[in-house]
């Protein structure tokens, strides 16, 4: 049996892992969906005061108070930047590093700092009526809400850690291709210390493709 923390993204909420978490546990294995704030189930303690440091915390609150070990950390677009964060604090933790279609930073990058021009401008325009909660993207599901602005602007920091984790795999959805993702699948595809995969999706890969994202979560644990 395997133990799975999966990360969702920015504007969402933990329910976009609903069939994942199920087709995981049919198959036997421990799954946990992190609840970051102001987000998803917890909409109702969105604050602009909220940063990276808010939602690697609530993660590292799941890892430490379940008491988890051996770890498939899971990240989605902007859940990739926390479960990076996370690596550098609870390396003993994790047995794999799992990056759904997500932002990948090196040391000292913010999200802001590998988004695209169009990207940084929408996170600036869209919360000038509520300052500092960033809006969906025009044309997302009426189920997203807003999301904290510090959240993008605020770096990773390695501390060296994060290197004690071997395995780690890339999964680039394709159907929009190019997209803010590609480098980072470009960056990792011809990696050895990497395993890359390619899903014909649109981003919101566990929900366009839950069948053959679970096929690919499951051959973590292996």
């Amino acid at each position: 049996m395997a133990t799975y923390l999966l990360v969702h993204g920015a504007w969402g909420g933990g329910y976009g892992y609903r069939e994942i978490a199920l087709r995981l546990r049919a198959e036997g294995h421990e799954v946990h969906i992190a609840s970051l704030t102001g987000l998803g189930d917890r909409v109702h303690l969105v604050s602009p005061a909220i940063d990276l440091t808010t939602h690697v915390n609530d993660v590292l609150a799941v890892i430490d108070g379940e008491r988890l070990s051996n770890l498939i950390l899971v990240g989605h677009s902007y859940g990739g930047m926390i479960i990076t964060a996370v690596s550098a604090l609870r390396a003993a933790k994790i047995r794999n590093l799992v990056y759904v279609d997500a932002f990948l930073p090196r040391d000292g990058e913010a999200l802001w700092d590998v988004a695209t021009e169009w990207e940084r401008k929408h996170y600036i325009d869209s919360q000038r009526d509520v300052p500092g909660l960033m809006a969906p993207f025009p044309g997302s599901p009426p189920i997203l809400t807003r999301h904290p602005l510090l959240t993008v602007l605020q770096p990773y920091r390695a501390s060296g850690e994060e290197s004690q984790i071997q395995r780690r795999t890339y999964i680039y959805a394709t159907r929009d291709a190019p997209t803010v993702f590609t480098q980072f699948h470009e960056r990792v595809s011809n990696d050895p210390a990497w395993k890359s995969y390619t899903l014909h999706t649109g981003h919101i890969v566990m929900m366009d493709d839950p069948d053959g994202l679970t096929t690919i979560l499951l051959a973590e644990a292996e």
